[in-house]
C-alpha cells in the first residue's frame, strides 16, 4: 500500500474516532440534562378523554411540564377515575389530589358564597358571563376558595345548561310532576322544585340507565354532555331554556400549592389561564358539533319563547332569596354588569 492510501486510511480512522467521541459526549450531556420530576401530581377530571375540559387539562399539564423543564409532572386522570367531583374536592383539601376541574355547582356545596355566580337565568348570554368572570367580580370569587383549602386558578367554560327529557317541555306546566335528575347540588334541586318538577340526585355516570329504565323523566345539562354520554338516545326532547350558565374552575390543593416555590406558583397560574383560553375555544367548537350529532339522530329541539322564559325566571324568586339573601346586591350587580 503506497503512502497516499495509508494517509487516507489514517485520516478516515481519525475522523471516525472524533465522531465516536463526539457522540458519547452528546449522549452524556443529554443524559445529564434530563431532570427527574421533583413533583408528580394528580389531576382529576370526570369527563371523557376527548371532552374539552379534559383536553384543557392535558394542555395545562403539558405546559407546566415544559415551563418547569420537567420538574413538575402532572398526571391527568379522566372519566372519574379518582372519584366523583364531590369526593375529589374532599381529597384535595388534604392534598390527596393536587389539581382538578370541578363544576361550580359542586364547589358551592362547600363554599356557599359561590352560589350567586350560578343563579338560574342570571346571565343574558355567554359574553355577559365572561365579562363578569374575567373582571373584578370573578377575581374576588377565585380568592374565596383559599379559605377552604383550595387555590382557584382559572375559569373554564361549560356552556348553558338546558332540560332534556322523554316528554316534551314547551311551557312551565310541562315540568309539573316530572322526575328530573340534577347534580349533587342543593341549589339545582331547589331550582327544579321551584319549576314544579321532582329533583333526583343521581351520579352522572348513572344518568343514562336512569333515563333508559324510566327512573327519571329527564335531566339537564349542556350539549356536549348530552351528546358525549349518549343521553340523546334515551331522552329525545331537548328544551333550550338556558336556565344556568355554570362556569367551572381549575383548582389546586392548598396543601400542594404551599409547597411550591413562588416561581412555580407563577408558572402554574399562567399555564392555568392559558389552558382556560384553549378550553374555551374547544368548547365552542365541541358545542356546535355535539348539537349537530344529536340533531342528526332525529331529536326534537324546543326553544322557549321570550314570554315563557320570563315565566321560568319569575319562578326563581324564592331560590334567589334562599341562596343570595345577603348577596342580593351582588346578584343585581352581576345582572347589570
Amino acid at each position: 500500500m503506497n503512502k497516499r492510501w495509508k494517509l487516507l486510511f489514517l485520516t478516515i480512522g481519525a475522523l471516525l474516532v472524533l465522531v465516536i467521541i463526539a457522540a458519547f459526549a452528546i449522549a452524556k450531556k443529554t443524559k445529564s440534562a434530563e431532570v427527574s420530576p421533583e413533583f408528580v401530581l394528580l389531576y382529576a377530571e370526570n369527563q371523557t378523554e376527548d371532552y374539552p375540559t379534559t383536553l384543557g387539562a392535558y394542555y395545562f399539564a403539558d405546559r407546566v411540564y415544559a415551563e418547569t423543564e420537567g420538574r413538575i409532572k402532572i398526571l391527568v386522570k379522566y372519566g372519574a377515575e379518582l372519584g366523583s367531583e364531590s369526593e375529589v374536592i374532599q381529597q384535595m383539601k388534604y392534598g390527596g389530589i393536587a389539581f382538578a376541574r370541578v363544576s361550580l355547582s359542586q364547589l358551592a356545596e362547600y363554599i356557599p358564597e359561590m352560589n350567586v355566580l350560578q343563579m338560574p337565568y342570571l346571565y343574558s348570554s355567554s359574553e355577559h358571563m365572561w365579562r363578569v368572570l374575567e373582571g373584578q367580580i370573578g377575581d374576588e370569587f377565585l380568592l374565596k376558595t383559599e379559605n377552604y383549602g383550595l387555590k382557584g386558578l382559572s375559569w373554564y367554560d361549560a356552556g348553558a345548561r338546558n332540560f332534556y327529557s322523554t316528554k316534551p317541555i314547551r311551557c312551565l306546566e310541562d315540568l309539573s310532576g316530572l322526575n328530573v335528575r340534577v347534580q349533587e347540588s342543593a341549589m339545582m334541586a331547589d331550582m327544579v322544585s321551584a319549576l314544579g318538577a321532582e329533583p333526583s340526585k343521581i351520579v352522572y355516570s348513572e344518568v343514562y340507565s336512569a333515563l333508559e329504565q324510566g327512573l327519571v323523566d329527564g335531566a339537564e345539562n349542556n350539549w356536549p354532555s348530552y351528546e358525549s354520554m349518549r343521553h340523546y338516545l334515551v331522552a329525545r326532547y331537548y328544551t333550550i331554556d338556558e336556565h344556568t350558565r355554570v362556569p367551572e374552575l381549575q383548582l389546586c390543593s392548598s396543601a400542594i400549592w404551599d409547597k411550591l416555590s413562588k416561581e412555580d406558583q407563577k408558572i402554574i397560574m399562567e399555564c392555568a389561564r392559558s389552558s382556560a383560553l384553549y378550553e374555551r375555544q374547544l368548547w365552542e367548537e365541541r358545542e356546535k358539533s355535539s348539537r349537530k350529532v344529536a340533531e342528526d339522530s332525529g331529536i326534537t329541539v324546543i326553544e322557549l319563547t321570550a314570554d315563557e322564559k320570563a315565566r321560568f325566571r319569575e319562578a326563581m324568586s324564592e331560590v334567589y332569596a334562599k341562596y343570595c339573601g345577603d348577596q342580593m346586591d351582588i346578584l343585581q350587580k352581576i345582572m347589570e354588569y
